[in-house]
Order: C-alpha cells, then sequence, then structure tokens
C-alpha cells in the first residue's frame, strides 16, 4: 500500500531552517522522512547542527549559511544547490520575521524610522522574492515546481499596534503569490501560502502563550503542525491548489471575542 504523499527523488530548498524547534526545521525534517533530499538554509552556522540532525534519522541534507536579504548571496546559493542536486522542485520561504544578531523592533507607525520599515520590509518580503525570482527559472525549466510561503495572519487577516511594516510584507506576499501563481500555472508551478497564528516555540512570549491558550483549541500550535500544512501543499497531491493562502491558528480567526473564557 503506497502513502499517500511522497518526496522520492526530489529536492526541496527549506529557508529560515536554522531554529531546531521552528517551522523551518520541522518542515525540513517532514520533507525528508518523505523521501525528498534538503537544501536547508540559515544566517548562521547553527544550519549544520541542523542538517547532522537530519542526516542522524536518515535524511539527506546539505546546509548553507547565507543572508538571503542580499541577492547576490541568493543567486549564490540557488547556484550552489542546483551544482550540488541538479534540479530544484520544493521551495519552502520560511526565513523572515525574526533574524539572529537583529533586534526585532514593533514602533508605531507614526514612530518607526525610515531604516527600521525598510529592514522589516525587506527581512519579510523581499527576501522571499529574491529566492523565489532565483528559483523560478530552475522549476520553469523543469516544467514543474511547489513554492510554499509561511506568511502569517498578521497582515493578511489580522494586525496589532507596532506591527504596521511586518503587516504591510506579510499581506504583500498573498498578493504577490496570485500573480505568480497565474503566471507559471502553465508551467506545472503552484505557489500557496500558510499563514500561523500562535507558535509554541521556545521563544514565545508570555503575550504569545496567552493568545493561544484563548483560541477555540485552548493552545498554541506546535511548529509541526504548521509543517503538516506547509508539506501537503508542497507535494504533488496538491496540483490544483494555487494562489491560495491556508490559516492554521486553531479557529482564533473565527471567533469574535478572543480574550479570556470566564
Amino acid at each position: 500500500m503506497r502513502s499517500f504523499i511522497n518526496f522520492n527523488g526530489q529536492i526541496c530548498i527549506v529557508t529560515g531552517a536554522g531554529s531546531a524547534d521552528g517551522i523551518g526545521f520541522h518542515t525540513a525534517k517532514l520533507l525528508g522522512e518523505l523521501g525528498g533530499k534538503v537544501a536547508v538554509t540559515a544566517t548562521s552556522d547553527r544550519i549544520f547542527e541542523r542538517v547532522s540532525e537530519l542526516e542522524a534519522i536518515g535524511v539527506t541534507a546539505k546546509g548553507y549559511a547565507a543572508d538571503l536579504m542580499d541577492r547576490s548571496q541568493v543567486e549564490e546559493f540557488v547556484r550552489q544547490v542546483k551544482a550540488d542536486f541538479g534540479r530544484i522542485d520544493v521551495l519552502v520561504n520560511n526565513a523572515g520575521m525574526t533574524q539572529i544578531g537583529v533586534e526585532d523592533r514593533s514602533d508605531l507607525f507614526f514612530e518607526i524610522s525610515y531604516e527600521d520599515w525598510d529592514l522589516a520590509i525587506c527581512r519579510n518580503l523581499t527576501l522571499c522574492f529574491n529566492v523565489t525570482r532565483n528559483v523560478l527559472p530552475v522549476m520553469r525549466a523543469l516544467r514543474y515546481g511547489r513554492i510554499v510561503n509561511i506568511s502569517s495572519v498578521t497582515g493578511p487577516l489580522v494586525s496589532a499596534e507596532g506591527e504596521s511594516a511586518y503587516s504591510a510584507a506579510k499581506a504583500a506576499i498573498e498578493g504577490m503569490s496570485r500573480a505568480i501563481a497565474i503566471e507559471v500555472a502553465k508551467d506545472n508551478i503552484t505557489i500557496n501560502n500558510v499563514l500561523p497564528g500562535w507558535i509554541k516555540t521556545a521563544s514565545q512570549s508570555e503575550y504569545g502563550a496567552m493568545g493561544g491558550d484563548n483560541t477555540p483549541i485552548g493552545r498554541s500550535a506546535m511548529p509541526s503542525e504548521v509543517a503538516n500544512a506547509a508539506v501537503f501543499l508542497c507535494s504533488k497531491e496538491a496540483s490544483y491548489i494555487t494562489g491560495q493562502g491556508i490559516v492554521v491558528d486553531g479557529g482564533n480567526i473565527i471567533q469574535e471575542f478572543k480574550g479570556q473564557k470566564l
């Protein structure tokens, strides 16, 4: 009996996979467990620790340290993956939101500096553009590809104080994806977005944990639960889904009252 989904013979890039308890690493792990060969990247050398963990469970993996906001590094990264593996079938754009060694700021819109605005847009939107723009020609030559962006409910559906730049970037990814979906559909390439809500990681704040506790399901998502949605959209079986966003938020968006239940 065959498995519903497998990635045998496929080369899968996952960006932003440096954190052991992050969405990127869990996505790479699942793709590898289902037969894919994974190319993972992060800005720091900790990506090679993740590669060792993947190899320890039998996954074929190779790590690359690169700043994906730097277009020359992106070009070299994609060139190297193609040289190492010969093809690229799957791209998961997970990198963004935070970066090792860079302060995460949340300024009100009327106080945000030009520099902080530009950095947030570059980290959360332009970075995704950079990688997708360089990978798409490889996929078009194969006449096959699956692209999944890890976006957020913040921006496309909701927002919060101090999140204007982040919200703008994540909402823009949705619009960009729809345009790309139309342009490459005839090449058998799909592009979709996964929109997580509250996620339980080692760095989750008390505020975030409280938000997760007040979802209908009553907890934050595990990173693996977001990875499950992403991996389905990466599969051949998701062939008729493109330009869409799947919300993974425990039902938080659909409830009118989001405060603590009495």
